[in-house]
């Protein structure tokens, strides 16, 4: 048996399904396809140059004749829009006149695209949610996105996430998915005069999708024993105003209600009752994280310091109310929240780094929290600004020099 087929037959990863947001025969829209009514999420696609994917996606679904068929156009659509907005992010693509780094475009046009696929009602049955989950995979980086495998070449996986908060403010966008974008595919000089390739996804901000294993999916392959295999991961969302905190622990329960996910889901669990996610495998209560913490906080700190951070929330044994600690977990604790709190950001740390233990515990993994972005214009009609700008390049470069400093 060859090392890959051992990694496949030692590993479970959930069934990648995904519940469609539009029932047959029902009319009723989830939370976030709700928010496409909203002009300004149309303008942010057109400015973008995206428009050429969601006018068009209709008229592709209309010419399929059959479910293999179907399975290929959204394949190749997905994989169309990811590359696009990396390209466009990174310069390779010029077309509208919104800042090349911005990752709100792909966002929307994802969304919308997903929107005309769960309501498309073809002469032929097809598995709507299988092919929801194909056309994510691909638009967000989990497919036809390997290392090279080039011999001396280092290899970093990463992840982002889409934009959240949306409720509070539509234009909002998450630098972690803008840095994401950026990066992807880049080749780049290490501190130490080496060479690496970053590979790079971005995942949704939805319960439901880590419930039925978008992370696993997302990091197993990068994990896979081979010559394409990675050399470090790191997952990295937004986090705090003003700071970027190297996240030291990552907990195994949800706890971040009253906060719902994109879709105005709950996650069930709170601080004074945590939860364990559906589909999670078996692991501790905290998983520490191994990235080399002094190089990366003693790497670039300007805009923004870099700093470590080793808060966790837990249950003590024996006890039943929730302590805050400084110094990480005390031992036989039970996970309340992990440095990055009870939400996905924390979630996405601890299924990506348990899975890390399971195939390749020698390999170093964390969690990078990036500051807020902020700096979008008073005026809510105005959908970006110098200032926003700004920030979000400088985001991304810090980023940037942090991993280069591993």
């Amino acid at each position: 048996m060859s090392a890959s087929k051992k990694w496949e037959t030692a590993v479970t990863v959930p069934t990648p399904v995904l519940p469609a947001q539009v029932a047959a025969g029902d009319t009723a829209v989830g939370v976030e396809q709700g928010r496409l009514a909203d002009p300004r999420t149309a303008e942010l696609v057109r400015r973008a140059g995206f428009g050429r994917f969601t006018e068009r996606f209709p008229a592709a679904l209309r010419e399929v004749r059959g479910e293999r068929e179907a399975e290929r156009l959204v394949d190749a659509w997905g994989t169309e829009l990811w590359q696009s907005a990396v390209d466009r992010a990174q310069g390779r693509q010029s077309c509208g006149d919104l800042p090349s780094g911005d990752d709100r475009p792909l966002y929307w046009a994802r969304l919308t695209m997903a929107g005309r696929l769960e309501r498309w009602r073809p002469r032929f049955p097809v598995d709507t949610a299988a092919l929801r989950t194909r056309f994510e995979d691909a638009s967000r980086g989990l497919t036809d996105n390997r290392f090279s495998g080039l011999p001396g070449v280092r290899r970093i996986f990463i992840s982002g996430f889409d934009p959240f908060n949306l409720d509070r403010d539509l234009r909002t966008g998450n630098p972690s998915g803008a840095a994401a974008l950026a990066l992807n595919g880049r080749r780049i000089t290490l501190d130490d005069g080496t060479s690496a390739e970053i590979r790079a996804v971005v995942l949704p901000v939805r319960y439901a999708d880590f419930d039925h294993g978008i992370v696993e999916r997302a990091f197993a392959p990068g994990l896979a024993p081979g010559p394409r295999a990675a050399d470090l991961i790191t997952t990295i969302s937004q986090g705090y105003p003003g700071k970027f905190t190297l996240e030291g622990w990552a907990g195994r329960a949800r706890s971040a209600d009253p906060h719902t996910d994109n879709d105005g889901v709950l996650s069930g669990g709170t601080r004074d009752h945590p939860v364990t996610a559906p589909g999670m495998g078996p692991g501790p209560e905290f998983i520490r994280g191994t990235l080399p913490a002094g190089a990366m906080t003693a790497a670039a700190q300007t805009p923004y310091p870099v700093l470590l951070n080793t808060a966790v929330t837990e249950i003590p044994a024996g006890r039943s109310e929730p302590v805050d600690r400084t110094d990480g977990p005390s031992p036989h604790s039970r996970a309340v929240a992990g440095g990055g709190g009870g939400y996905l950001s924390n979630e996405v740390a601890y299924r990506s780094n348990r899975l890390r233990m399971e195939l390749r515990p020698e390999m170093p993994g964390g969690h990078l929290h990036t500051p807020v972005l902020t700096g979008l214009p008073a005026d809510e009609t105005q959908l970006t600004g110098p200032e926003y700008e700004r920030n979000e390049a400088a985001i991304t470069a810090q980023i940037l020099a942090v991993l280069k400093s591993v």
